[in-house]
């Protein structure tokens, strides 16, 4: 029987440090990882596949902004830019699968689907944004974009100015997952969650909501939903570490889920960095996965790659 495993496509899976992103370094990037991944579809693995929208979603508010800016055109909300960016990159990582099939002779279908990620409107992230997004501003020109909208504004820690922030709530539920399963179990490799998923709340009915989800949290909701037996965090190290970059550094080659959350509540991981990600880890493994293995995607394929976390 074929083992199903859900995929969390890491930021550099896209777009690799000191790029500026354009359409050849993305697809290059992406056709690299699916590549990688093509030694888990020669295992026979069903995947399902999950991705982060951090820089690309950044250069969709810039260029809604100058729009607004030069033509007076309305930029549009954040759960509007996610789904844009939810198409443009399923398109990439449509199409670096669909090359890595032509030159492996492999024969799958590749679908992704637009997916809404269901948050609690009362989600306590609501009362204090964290999350920056889009262009740096001016001091004046962020207080009077606040006053004038109501956004929320934040001082960038390195001093580049101030930037919009948004809240991060916990994702409640997955549109369309049982859609999601059926077409993994048939053997179609499925892209969803871009992005975190695009934001909605219920009210009378669903509506989008100014917020940014966590792209790994939100993979690993899918996996626990979809029954996964495995779900991959890729990344740009091939382990995660202990003392990481400082003295007495340690790889870490399987932990188990009470070391891991002392490992978490002793500071070893960094918050916008691996701390998000063995949070990830840790709800799969504690709501029935098997496994949760953190790792770079060129690994993939040896029984023994990355950090594996398990019960």
């Amino acid at each position: 029987m074929k083992k199903l495993a859900v995929i969390a496509f890491g930021g550099n899976a896209l777009l690799r440090t000191g790029q500026k992103g354009t359409y050849q370094e993305q697809i290059k990037n992406v056709i690299q990882t699916c590549d990688s991944l093509s030694n888990l579809l020669k295992q026979d693995y069903n995947l399902v596949i999950g991705h982060g929208n951090g820089p690309q979603v950044g250069n969709v508010l810039l260029q809604h902004e100058a729009g607004k800016k030069k033509f007076d055109i309305e930029a549009m909300p954040m759960d509007f830019c996610v789904a844009e960016t939810q198409g443009s990159i399923g398109y990439l990582i449509e199409q670096g699968f669909r090359n890595v099939f032509i030159k492996e002779k492999i024969d799958r279908n590749v679908v992704c689907l637009l997916t809404q990620v269901v948050v609690d409107k009362n989600d306590p992230a609501f009362e204090k944004p964290t999350k920056p997004v889009g262009p740096y501003y001016k001091k004046e020109e962020a207080e009077a974009y606040s006053e004038k909208t109501g956004a929320i504004f934040a001082p960038d820690p390195k001093g580049n100015g101030y930037r919009k922030v948004v809240a991060s709530p916990k994702p409640q539920k997955v549109t369309n997952i049982d859609l999601v399963k059926q077409l993994a179990l048939e053997g179609n490799v499925v892209i969803t969650v871009g992005g975190g998923g695009i934001p909605v709340v219920y009210n009378d009915g669903i509506s989008g909501v100014e917020a940014v989800i966590d792209k790994d949290l939100a993979s690993a909701l899918t996996a626990v939903e979809i029954g996964a037996d495995e779900f991959y965090i890729l990344t740009d190290v091939p382990k995660v570490y202990i003392n990481f970059r400082a003295p007495g550094e340690l790889a870490l080659d399987v932990i188990h889920v009470k070391e891991a959350e002392e490992y978490l509540k002793a500071g070893h991981f960094a918050e916008g960095s691996m701390a998000p990600k063995i949070r990830a880890a840790l709800h799969f493994v504690k709501n029935g996965g098997k496994e949760c293995i953190i790792t770079e995607a060129g690994q993939l394929g040896n029984d023994k790659c990355g950090t594996r976390i398990v019960w």
